[in-house]
């Protein structure tokens, strides 16, 4: 089975003048062929999410009269943007409504679901959506709309920001991407009121994304995000709003966007497979956005130099919104507005300079989590998932059934380049059952086609080995194909082991489950509402990779070697100690010094290709 959501890279869809002009047209022609005599451009079938749709296509057609003066347009903008004041614009408060400061404000916002009391807690990002789709009206329609017309436009949107800002509370679903949507739309309209309201919108979207958004940014892999659904990151939404950072700089030239623009995008090249693939997200840890992300992608990739529009996006979703039977939807269409206008191309080529939390070169990655422990493996275009044991995630030797990966102090790395190999040691202290203090020193090399690990740790009892991931999926062209297996060779005897219970918190990756199928089956609350992150955590097992010790280590060590990725016989050699271990394979030879460090406490580490 393929994933659903992870598709096609967003590079690859043609983003010239010509295609974006070909885009419009066949949202013109379907456009006006739907548009009702009242003016509604909804589809027919839909349901929620409704209340910025038809004001959304409105946006489109009035850009596609922009660029193209497409006669037939101007009449179907008007009709169209008649029909949302008319018929989409509500001013009495939903029953059941719970996030008012103040009841019967008779302010304007856009409903999630048209019937009264129906799925209320979508009310605030409707009106945001709502918002963003207005001024976009505004920014597009000076040659086809009358000052009356356009001066009831700005009204509207103007009470849409008293209503999410004043009305209710601020950001009550926790959602970054919503709440720097919300100060986008302020400093959008901010434009098009008089200086006294416009000076004053402009402050107060200023003053909450400092306030509010900025201020309760969350730590995760080194980098300060703007939390998004009670977490850091989350893969669906993450680049979204990365997309509205975008767009708040385009507009407003506030350094403060560029800023976290920049550490949100180089967070996201970080953790993002050479292939595209990833996983992880308190809302949604394996859904990819699609159109919703490129502005944001491709701006921010360009600043930093890093090809982001390799994420693997819903592509279904490419261009706009798409409901089920293939029609366009005009939820967010504000976004692809904003892409035809930012004349940004993508940057293609990978960053070069070394990473903490990564390793990557050619067609080989890992990335680490906050405690340097690999959160997903890529080679030979398969990825692996730590896996789990006993409760307890990760990649290392296990004991008794006991995982070490978790650190107990500071955790050390050194990055190594040569011209022809990329390598990261990572030093942990950890504490067994024993509560003896170990140093777990985890070295990662590659050619770009082939991962190299080695683990090294003081001598264990027992019989120990090293849990070595989940394989979980792989590249399948323009999709992500579900694995149960992976190439990968061990100097010990390799074992894949599957659970044998069939629960929902053992994890079969020879079923048809998705890992974020069976995040939400263990989340306190179903999908849409739980957080899979926090539902994965309460994991008992899984299926793994399971390495035994390396032959012919020193005495004093245990020492675990794989290779993920193809190759020929692999039968790596040991020398030394603890204070100084060699290890020599078919393609290198290292030496990794004491895990002590030199006299800084820095790892020491010396490659050499063979």
């Amino acid at each position: 089975m393929h994933l659903p959501h992870q598709r096609g890279s967003l590079h690859d869809l043609p983003d010239d003048p010509a295609a974006y002009d070909a885009v419009l047209a066949a949202v013109t022609e379907e456009a006006l062929a739907r548009i009702t005599p009242e003016g509604s451009l909804e589809h027919p079938a839909a349901l929620d999410d409704i209340g910025d749709t038809s004001l959304g296509i409105t946006s489109l057609l009035a850009l596609a009269s922009q660029r193209t003066k497409d006669p037939r347009l101007p009449k179907a903008v008007l009709r169209s943007l008649v029909f949302h004041l008319r018929e989409r614009v509500f001013t009495e408060d939903n029953p059941g409504y719970p996030n008012l400061r103040r009841r019967n404000s008779g302010e304007p916002y856009a409903r999630y679901v048209l019937e009264p009391g129906a799925h209320p807690i979508g009310d605030w990002p409707s009106t945001v959506w709502a918002l963003l789709q207005a001024v976009n009206v505004l920014d597009t329609t000076d040659s086809i709309t009358d000052d009356e017309l356009r001066q009831e436009t700005a009204e509207l949107a103007h009470g849409y920001w008293r209503w999410l800002t004043e009305v209710t509370f601020f950001n009550p679903q926790e959602a970054g991407n919503q709440a720097v949507g919300c100060v986008v739309g302020g400093l959008m309209l901010a434009r098009h009121l008089p200086p006294p309201d416009g000076e004053s919108v402009r402050a107060r979207a200023m003053s909450l994304y400092v306030d509010e958004i900025r201020a309760r940014r969350v730590r995760d892999r080194g980098a300060l995000l703007l939390p998004e659904h009670g977490g850091a990151y989350d893969n669906n939404y993450g680049p979204i709003s990365l997309s509205f950072l975008a767009q708040a700089h385009r507009i407003s030239g506030e350094e403060i966007f560029a800023e976290d623009g920049d550490a949100l995008a180089r967070y996201i090249d970080a953790r993002l497979t050479v292939g595209g693939y990833d996983n992880g997200g308190p809302r949604y840890s394996e859904q990819h956005s699609g159109f919703e992300s490129v502005l944001g992608l491709r701006y921010f990739g360009h600043r930093i130099g890093a090809a982001l529009g390799r994420y693997r996006g819903d592509t279904r979703w490419g261009r706009h919104a798409v409901s089920r039977d293939g029609g366009i939807d005009g939820h967010f269409a504000f976004m692809l507005v904003w892409q035809v206008q930012d004349t940004t191309r993508w940057h293609r080529a990978p960053s070069k300079d070394p990473v903490r939390h990564q390793l990557r070169a050619g067609t080989v990655s890992v990335a680490f989590d906050d405690r340097m422990t690999p959160s997903l493996v890529e080679a030979a275009g398969t990825y692996c998932l730590p896996a789990a044991v006993n409760r307890r995630h990760g990649f290392g030797p296990v004991v008794d059934g006991f995982l070490l990966c978790r650190p107990m102090g500071e955790v050390r790395v050194r990055d190594l380049r040569t011209d022809a190999l990329t390598a990261k040691l990572v030093t942990q202290p950890v504490v067994g059952r024993d509560h003896v203090l170990r140093h777990l020193r985890s070295l990662y090399v590659t050619d770009g086609t082939s991962l190299w690990v080695t683990v090294a740790v003081e001598r264990l009892d027992g019989r120990p080995y090293l849990l070595a991931g989940l394989p979980y999926a792989r590249d399948d062209g323009d999709r992500v194909r579900r694995t149960a297996e992976a190439d990968v060779t061990s100097a010990g005897a390799l074992r894949l082991t599957h659970p044998e219970t069939e629960s929902v918190d053992h994890f079969d990756a020879r079923s048809e489950r998705t890992q974020e199928q069976a995040a939400f089956a263990l989340a306190a609350d179903p999908r849409g509402y739980g957080n899979p992150d926090e539902g994965w955590r309460h994991l008992v097992s899984s299926t793994a990779l399971e390495a035994e010790r390396a032959p012919g280590a020193p005495e004093d060590l245990h020492v675990f070697a794989v290779r993920y990725g193809p190759g020929g016989p692999f039968a790596p050699a040991f020398e030394g100690a603890t204070a100084q271990l060699t290890v020599r394979t078919e393609a290198f030879t290292v030496w990794i010094g004491d895990p002590a460090g030199d006299a800084l406490g820095e790892p020491e580490l010396d490659l050499h290709p063979r």
